[in-house]
């Protein structure tokens, strides 16, 4: 078993975060937090309506998600939270507080992450915005990398093998 108390599962919409995060806590026995659970109205109904959001408007959900990592692990039980963390700046900040979660980076091509935002109902992120998603996405260097194109259980696999591997580099 790991050693890691926070897991982020992060990438751009549609990309699997929520899906592989779940199955992942699951797994480890880990909680499990959708970040997009804690927007504020103001910023669900500003991407509902097509526009992406700025870092001032995500400003205070950062701040919330750091809070939230410490309160959930306070326990000393893990967690994996799904999110965005999109920028440097944001992946810095999700690591600001006194739980620094380990990120691991769901890679896969626009096509292929239209296609399954396509086909998912009931979501408040249009597919209009996933260009503003990738725009936006700084790969990051310090990450668990995985693509998306096998199925969920193999990426899960891929994940937890990778949290072991002491020589992994991320």
């Amino acid at each position: 078993m790991t050693k890691e108390r926070a897991i982020v599962v992060m990438g751009v919409s549609g990309c699997g975060k929520s899906t592989v995060g779940r199955l992942l806590a699951d797994r480890m026995g880990f909680r499990f937090l959708d970040a997009d659970d804690y927007h504020p109205d103001a910023n669900v109904a500003k991407m509902q309506s097509g526009q992406p959001l700025s870092d001032a408007d995500r400003a205070p959900w950062l701040e919330r998600l750091v809070a939230l990592l410490e309160e959930t692990t306070a326990d000393g039980r893990g967690v994996v939270m799904a999110c965005s963390a999109l920028k440097a700046r944001y992946r810095r900040k999700l690591s600001s507080g006194a739980v620094i979660p380990r990120f691991v980076f769901l890679d896969g091509a626009k096509d292929l992450i239209a296609g399954r935002m396509a086909a998912r109902p009931g979501h408040f992120m249009p597919v209009g915005l996933l260009d503003s998603q990738f725009a936006a996405l700084e790969v990051p260097n310090a990450a668990i990398s995985i693509n998306i194109e096998k199925p969920v259980d193999a990426i899960v696999a891929e994940i937890e093998e990778s949290l072991l591997d002491p020589a992994y580099k991320y």
